[in-house]
């Protein structure tokens, strides 16, 4: 018959073991959860893309990204959605999407997301030089989508807070206007990458190239 110092232990023991598989789970699901959603680029329509002498890109645009939860069990809530297009080094144009929940096992279109107007950029020698080589081809290789997103996800009874950066680079773009042949090119569906981290270290991860914009909310 145990003794009630043994009892003890036992209760303590039990406790402990229980607490710490209920945080490995938790670490579990808040490390894989919600950051294996896959986000791909499925159509860009590049209309016009011309940068002037004086550093003014003008720009009108529109991409297709599906949003794929591929989880079970899993509801994914995006809070705030930004689009962030880029150019060799350069973000130029920035569109909120509108906040939406997403149920498990589902595929959301977000989009077509328009990017429309002009910006000022810096390019570099190199970079301008490329420039004009993609204008006469008709095809920029060097532009980029990124999605920066506040996201909470519900997990049976665990919730966490996230914020995830889905990064859509190196895209090759054929511009319309420029494709008279009978076979213009086509753009390829590309696979984003994610940058994500648990939302209580209260940072947003970004990429290496973006810095922040006056009036953005972030």
């Amino acid at each position: 018959m145990m003794s009630k110092t043994s009892c003890i232990i036992f209760t303590l023991a039990s406790i402990l073991i229980l607490s710490l598989t209920t945080f490995i789970i938790y670490l579990i699901i808040v490390t894989t959860f919600p950051f294996n959603v896959k986000f791909h680029i499925t159509n860009f329509s590049l209309e016009q893309f011309n940068l002037t002498t004086n550093n003014t890109l003008y720009y009108n645009f529109r991409v297709n990204i599906t949003a794929r939860n591929p989880n079970n069990n899993g509801k994914i809530h995006y809070r705030r959605i930004t689009a962030v297009a880029w150019y060799k080094d350069n973000d130029f144009a920035w569109v909120s999407l509108t906040p939406f929940d997403q149920s498990k096992k589902s595929t959301n279109l977000l989009g077509p997301i328009v990017f429309e107007g002009n910006y000022v950029i810096n390019l570099k020698e190199k970079q301008l030089n490329e420039y004009k080589e993609e204008t006469r081809v008709g095809i920029y290789k060097d532009l980029a989508v990124d999605l920066e997103l506040k996201i909470k996800a519900k997990f049976g009874g665990f919730k966490s807070g996230h914020i995830s950066l889905a990064q859509c680079r190196r895209l090759k773009v054929p511009l319309i206007s420029n494709s008279e042949s009978s076979s213009p090119p086509i753009f390829n569906v590309t696979r984003c990458k994610k940058r994500s981290q648990d939302h209580s270290s209260s940072v947003w991860i970004l990429s290496s190239r973006s810095r922040s914009k006056p009036g953005r909310g972030w």
